[in-house]
Formats: C-alpha cells, structure tokens, sequence
C-alpha cells in the first residue's frame, strides 16, 4: 500500500472507506438452552429461541460503516454507524446532554422525618456519590466539614483550614477522607466561602509560587502558578482563576477571563525566549501589558532570523471538569476551576542507557506538534503536495458521506481572517472540535504563538473560548483541550499550520478497547455535528 493513510487527498476532497457487511457464520454451537425470559406486557411469556437459530447463518444487509482515516494518521481512524448517524441527522436533539438532576439529600431526609444528621452515617461511596451529584449547599456544607478540619470565624463563616505538620517538615491540612474532600470541594453548588479556604486561596493547595497575575478590575483575576517538581521537567506553569474570581462553569467564563489566561501563557513563553536570546527583560514583579507583549514578540522574531538557538516548542493544554465515580476512580481534571497548563519542551533530551550519570547521546524530546510536522513530511514525499494547503481545501470543498445534498454540508462552525473553528472529518471524540491559526497581518502561516500576532492572538482566544461555549451547549461536562504546536526557530515544519483540538468526554464513551487501538466509534456525520455547534453559538 503505498498511499498515506489519511482522509486527505492532493484532489482537495477527503476520501473514506464505506463497509457494506454481507457474510455468512458458520453455526457451531452444539446445545440450545432455551430459557423464558419474562412476559411480553405481563400477557404472553417471552423466550429466548431467536437466540439459538438452526443452521448456517447468512447476514445479507448489515449497517454500513464508514471508515475515515483521520487527517493525522498518529490520531488513528473513526468509525460511523449510518443507522445512527441518520437517525442524527433527523433529530439533533440527539447530540445534546440533559442538564444534570437536582438532588438534595437534606430534602429526601426531611421529608421521611428523618434527621439530616443521617448524611454522616452513609457508607463512603454513597458520601462520594452525593459530593459529586448534590445540588444543594446544605449537603454540601455538611459533607465539606466531614472530609476535613475548617475553620470559622465569629459569624460561622469559613475562615480557614487546620494543618498538621507531617514528616519531613511538611505541613498539610487536616484530612478524615481526602477523596470526599476532593469531591465536594468541586462542586459547583458549594457555597464560595468553602471552595474558597478549601482549594482557592492561595496555598490551600500547596507551596507553588505565585510568578504572574492579571487582572482588569472587572472581575477578572488570574494567578499564575510555578509548578517546581513537575511531570513536565524544565518549567511548568498554570494560570488558575484566582479566588476573588470563581469559575467552575463555562457559563461563568467571560472574554476577559480568556484573555487573562491565554495572555500569561504568552508572556511567559516569550519571556523564556527573550531570556535564551539574551535580549533586555522587562521591569521585575509586573505585568506586560499586551502592547509591549507583541514589542519582545517582535524582537524575538527578529534575532532568530540571526542567532541560531535550540528549536523549543510550546506545550498548552486545559482539563475542563471534574467527576469522581462513588467506586474512588477520579474521571476527569485535578480540579473543577477553570484553568489552564503551559510550558516549554526543549529540542532534545540526553540519552541514558543504564547509568544516571553518563549520557551516551541524546533523544529527540517529544512535543505532540512534532507529529504533525512528520505527517506533513511524508505526505510530501508521498505526492508531492502541501498536506495543509490540501487539508483546508478539503475542507473548504466538503461533501456530505450519505450523499444527501437537502442537508447541511459544512464543516465549519465559526471562522474569521486567523482562525478557523471546525469539526474534523474524523472526529477522535464524538464530539471533537478543532481550531486552526490561518495566517498572520502579512498573509503568513502561523505555526506557534511566537508567529501569532496581537490581532492573531485575540482570534485564537475567541476561537476557544466559542469552542468551549459550543460544547458546554450541548451539555459537555468534562473537556479535555491541547495544542499541536510548530516548532520555534528555523528548524520548525515550514508551513505547519498551529491547531488545537477539543476533546469532551461523554458519558456513554468511556475509552475502552477501541479507542485503545485508536479506533474511535461515533453516531453522527460530522456536518450535522457542525450545524448543532452553529446553533449553539448562535445563542451565545
């Protein structure tokens, strides 16, 4: 096979495979054990025979599957059921969430004239169960002050934690069930007055060191963490709403508070790259302001045309949501306020072969950006085209799988000069979005933040900040969102197009072995995703 495995073709239309199953099963079995299974409206006993056919078996017209390979080969291949899919496309309502149950504990307890004291005696899973699904702050109240020690001052209102120091010197709070505390400390429907002394105020999580805030006097604050001992080496950063400005629902997310966050994963990548540069720094202990942000952006630009530095690449992501199942397996983000991760990835890494303190060469460092770049590699050498050239011409030339020309066929759910928000060919969740940086003011290929210009930047925070309100919409509770940056210098992929990607979490679509072999399964043609995405936005 000598054709690269995507959906993208130099014809400038995707292409996929379409299975029309008819085979026949050879019978094997030896016994029947037929068995009743219950009535049929409490009348005519039902049985199972139908289970237990006689003979070979011949499958004649099973549903039609539709095989896409994903634009990014590493991102695997996504199959559609057309039965489901139809059944989709004639009913939206069918790629939407119901907004969660109200639950109140204390209300079920008074209403049996039972003491809402009970709360305390329920089994740990039942107590992680309410943390996660209670809407009401008086269970919630109760539970926050069963997980740990709080404080209060004169007038009952939280005012801090207890802590106990621990070996080594440590100091943490006072925990009687960590998960508990974790649960319900998430929740929404917590009264602010906990979240705030439990997760929020600075420190209640730990030591990480405030290094950068912003904040407009709107009621828009975010800090920006240090994260010293990281899973990712080199410097790891998180800009958190800060506790004066809470944010647990995409609901609650402004314009302001994206541009708060996204302006310190840029201040602090470029400040990184003027410190390798060598170039003047800005004033110690302040914020840049966005005008002289895109200054050092510019002299950054300008000294790479000159000096020759290690090719780093950015590394951004977001966890939106949080869950705990009653059984202790957390299912989504570390916390439910909304935040965001960044840092930098270097060019390479030293080698190792046995012995810590004796390199024996050196390893590519992985960065998810990089794999795009050899996509777009082997896709030239493989027909000599521009695989993102191709790529938004096929999209811009969409046509519908099943054909149909009275439904709608775009893929795009919002667009403007540096942005394009739209919903993949092959979709890695069922409900994946993705954003992709079109060019700069001077009609270049934006790559990486660094190539992103100032009106560039406020396109891309715009464009995931829709994103985010499209799926939160429909009832998206748990968004997984990364970046698939260029490389910055010279040694980047010339035309690589910078894109991030929006991977909700649904309820019915856990990952299991399909996804495991990157087989991704979905119910709906992407158009028609697309159209209820425009819907959405159209009602923000």
């Amino acid at each position: 096979m000598n054709r690269i495995r995507t959906c993208v073709t130099p014809d400038r239309l995707f292409v996929y495979g379409l299975h029309k199953p008819a085979y026949p099963v050879w019978n094997l079995r030896a016994d029947k054990v037929v068995q009743r299974l219950g009535s049929l409206d409490g009348d005519t006993a039902l049985e199972n025979q139908g289970n237990f056919p006689d003979g070979p078996l011949s499958v004649d017209k099973a549903d039609w599957i539709f095989e896409i390979p994903n634009p990014f080969p590493f991102r695997g291949t996504t199959f559609i059921d057309r039965e489901w899919a139809e059944a989709s496309a004639a009913d939206y309502r069918r790629m939407g969430l119901a907004g969660g149950d109200q639950v109140s504990m204390s209300d079920t307890l008074g209403k049996a004239g039972v003491a809402v004291s009970l709360i305390s005696q329920l089994p740990a899973p039942l107590l992680l169960a309410l943390a996660t699904c209670s809407t009401d702050p008086r269970d919630l109240v109760q539970l926050a002050e069963l997980s740990c020690e709080i404080e209060k001052d004169e007038a009952g209102v939280p005012s801090g934690l207890r802590y106990r120091k621990k070996k080594h010197g440590r100091i943490r709070p006072v925990f009687h069930d960590h998960a508990l505390f974790e649960a319900v400390a998430n929740n929404p429907y917590l009264p602010d007055s906990y979240k705030k002394v439990m997760v929020l105020r600075p420190g209640a999580q730990g030591g990480s060191e405030i290094v950068g805030d912003w904040g407009n006097g709107d009621g828009s604050h975010v800090f920006e963490y240090l994260r010293r001992n990281s899973y990712i080496p080199g410097g790891h950063y998180a800009a958190n709403m800060a506790d004066d400005a809470v944010r647990y629902a995409i609901a609650d997310l402004s314009a302001d508070d994206m541009r708060g966050l996204r302006h310190l994963y840029y201040q602090r990548t470029y400040i990184r790259l003027a410190e390798q540069l060598g170039m003047e720094l800005p004033a110690s202990q302040k914020t840049v302001l966005p005008e002289k942000l895109e200054e050092i952006r510019l002299q950054i630009l300008l000294a790479l045309k000159t000096r020759e530095i290690s090719s780093p690449a950015t590394l951004w992501g977001w966890n939106f949501g949080f869950d705990y199942a009653p059984t202790g397996y957390r299912l989504h983000a570390s916390h439910q306020q909304i935040h965001q991760q960044y840092a930098m990835i270097p060019e390479t890494v030293a080698a190792y072969g046995g012995d810590p303190e004796n390199p024996c060469g050196e390893l590519p460092a992985f960065g998810c950006g990089d794999m795009v770049a050899e996509v777009m590699r082997h896709y030239r050498a493989r027909t000599g085209s521009d695989f993102f050239a191709d790529y938004i011409a096929c999209i811009d030339n969409n046509r519908r799988m099943d054909g149909r020309e009275d439904r709608e066929s775009s893929l795009v759910v919002w667009e403007d000069e540096h942005a394009l928000l739209f919903v993949p060919k092959a979709q890695t969740s069922q409900w994946e979005l993705q954003l992709m940086a079109l060019n700069d003011g001077q009609g270049q290929v934006i790559g990486n933040i660094v190539e992103a210009d100032s009106a560039a930047r406020a396109s891309l925070d715009r464009g995931i900040l829709l994103a985010q309100k499209a799926l939160a919409g429909l009832g998206a509770r748990m968004v997984t969102s990364i970046e698939y940056p260029k490389r910055i210098g010279s040694k980047g992929e010339p035309g690589q197009h910078l894109l991030y990607a929006f991977l909700p979490r649904l309820p019915q679509s856990p990952g299991a072995f399909s996804e495991a072999q990157l087989r991704f399964i979905n119910g709906h043609y992407p158009e028609d995703f697309a159209a209820v995405c425009r819907q959405q936005l159209a009602r923000v």
